[in-house]
This record gives structure tokens, C-alpha cells and sequence, in this order.
């Protein structure tokens, strides 16, 4: 990656964390393109050419990690097919620089705020959209390891379906449980599961 892509990504990653953060804080319906544009240390022109609302700059930090599973799983031909899931998977959810710029002060009053954030029906529409996009990319590298086609072919699909599925329900029983587990962990044990067949408990 040039300087140029570099700088583009990481105003992109500040835009999208300062919306996850200040939404967090504040509630959505009170956060305004300008407010993110400001803790970014950008112009709302920046903020527009990067987004097109702010649910978009909210998810994005989301769809971006989801997207890199992907990439990384291309990277990893060689590796039993869940063992490469699992590498590509668990580095994406470590903490960002992005993340470490802001630290979050309060656990506790921040996983409230984002389960309030996630109750949001125009947030709700958005991840769902990123999830599908997300999960066609990685689909498709399943296909490309497995030698299946993404249009004959369930197995792709399956996995991709399965590998989301496990995230979100990771990142669900973070915001659950308390105190919360790492959502690294989680993540890590629902793969385990999944490649084994999801036996009974």
C-alpha cells in the first residue's frame, strides 16, 4: 500500500471510530456529521467523501474487519480449511490503532452504549448490509481454496454463512455477559465449535 492509499485508510478507520465512539456516547440522533468530522480532525467535505451517512461510517470499521478475513484467508492456501478461518479470523478483532488512539475509559458504560447503538433499526439495516457483502467476499475466497463454484455450489456459501454467524454471535455474547469475555475468545471457541460439528454441550 502507497503513502496515498495509507492515508486514505487511516482517515477512513479515524472518521469510522470517531462515529462509533460519539454514538456510543451520545445516541445517534445526536451526533451530526459535523461533531465526527471535528473529533476525526477533518472538514465535513472529507467526512462526505469517505461516507454517505453516518450509519456508513459507524459500520465501516465492521465491514473493513470482515472484509480483511477474506484477504487473509487467500493468504493461507496450505492450512486445513478451519485452521486458516481461524488465523484469518482472530487478528481481525484485536484492537486497532484507530481504537488505541481513543481509549474507552468505562467497560461497562460502554458496552451499554453500544448495545443501545445496535438496538437502532437504520444501524441495524446497515450491518445487515455489511454482513452481505462481507460475506460474499469471503465465500468467494472459500470457493478459491476449495475449488467449488460460488454459483453451483452450496458449500462456499455455507461456510461464509457459518463464519459470520460466529462472529456476530461472539460479538452478541460480549455484549452480554458480565464482565464482559474477550470477543477474541469468543470468537476463537464459536469456530472451534463450528468445525467440530456443534456437538451438544
Amino acid at each position: 500500500m502507497g503513502l496515498r492509499e495509507r492515508k486514505k485508510a487511516e482517515t477512513q478507520a479515524a472518521l469510522s471510530w470517531a462515529a462509533l465512539r460519539l454514538t456510543v456516547e451520545r445516541g445517534l440522533d445526536n451526533v451530526k456529521v459535523e461533531d465526527i468530522a471535528e473529533a476525526a480532525g477533518v472538514s465535513p467535505r472529507t467526512f462526505n467523501n469517505y461516507f454517505s451517512s453516518k450509519g456508513e461510517a459507524i459500520v465501516a470499521r465492521h465491514l473493513d474487519r470482515c472484509l480483511r478475513i477474506a484477504e487473509a484467508l487467500r493468504e493461507r492456501p496450505e492450512e486445513p480449511l478451519w485452521d486458516a478461518i481461524t488465523l484469518a479470523v482472530l487478528p481481525q478483532f484485536e484492537p486497532d490503532a484507530a481504537a488505541a488512539a481513543h481509549p474507552v475509559a468505562d467497560a461497562a458504560q460502554w458496552a451499554a452504549g453500544v448495545r443501545m447503538m445496535l438496538a437502532e433499526p437504520a444501524l441495524q439495516g446497515e450491518m445487515l448490509r455489511a454482513g452481505a457483502i462481507a460475506e460474499a467476499e469471503i465465500a468467494a475466497a472459500v470457493a478459491d481454496r476449495t475449488g467449488t463454484d460460488l454459483k453451483q455450489d452450496l458449500y462456499p456459501h455455507l461456510v461464509a454463512s457459518a463464519v459470520m454467524a460466529a462472529t456476530n454471535a461472539a460479538m452478541g455474547h460480549h455484549l452480554r455477559t458480565d464482565p464482559p469475555v474477550p470477543v477474541g475468545c469468543l470468537i476463537a471457541d464459536a469456530l472451534t465449535r463450528i468445525a467440530a460439528g456443534l456437538p451438544t454441550p
